[in-house]
């Protein structure tokens, strides 16, 4: 095989993508439910934003950028609805993985590649947002293994993404 059709040959296909994605998000569910009800909306450390707010922003870009990937039309990015349960908060997760995994399929292939500007401010391509969104979603769910540990709670293992 010649190194030009392994430059070409794609790595990944966007099925995987999205069960990479949601593996990640599925990780970050069980993190929700690991966290104790009176203090998944208050506890911080350092400075740093509870857990619920963190999921809050994942929760608010995630379906408006798979939206914006999608159609080109990028809503304005803001946190998600804000509740006051752990259930309310993780019926708010599923729906939005509900609603991702039904949008993704709309994605044409070539918006994956496209130079676009997400949310009228940040110039990328539709791959480089999902990136983004993962990358986000790991930093901020890294924060929450921090928070547990110091509740003496055990949080699930990192790579248990199934």
């Amino acid at each position: 095989m010649s190194t030009q059709s392994l430059t070409s040959a794609a790595v990944i296909n966007s099925q995987e993508l999205l069960k990479h994605w949601q593996g990640h998000r599925g990780l970050t569910r069980k993190m929700i439910e690991a966290f104790p009800e009176d203090k998944l909306f208050s506890y911080s450390i350092g400075g740093m934003r509870p857990f619920s707010d963190l999921v809050y922003e994942f929760l608010g870009m995630a379906v408006p950028g798979v939206k914006g990937i999608a159609t080109g039309n990028w809503q304005k990015w803001a946190d998600a609805e804000k509740v006051s349960t752990k259930a309310d908060l993780l019926a708010l997760w599923d729906q939005a993985t509900a609603e991702i995994n039904e949008i993704w399929e709309t994605i044409p292939p070539h918006r994956f590649a496209e130079e676009t500007v997400a949310f009228g401010q940040w110039p990328g391509t539709g791959i480089s947002f999902i990136f983004y969104f993962i990358d986000n979603e790991i930093h901020h769910r890294g924060q929450s293994y921090v928070y547990l540990r110091s509740l003496g709670i055990e949080p699930p293992a990192f790579w248990d993404r199934h």
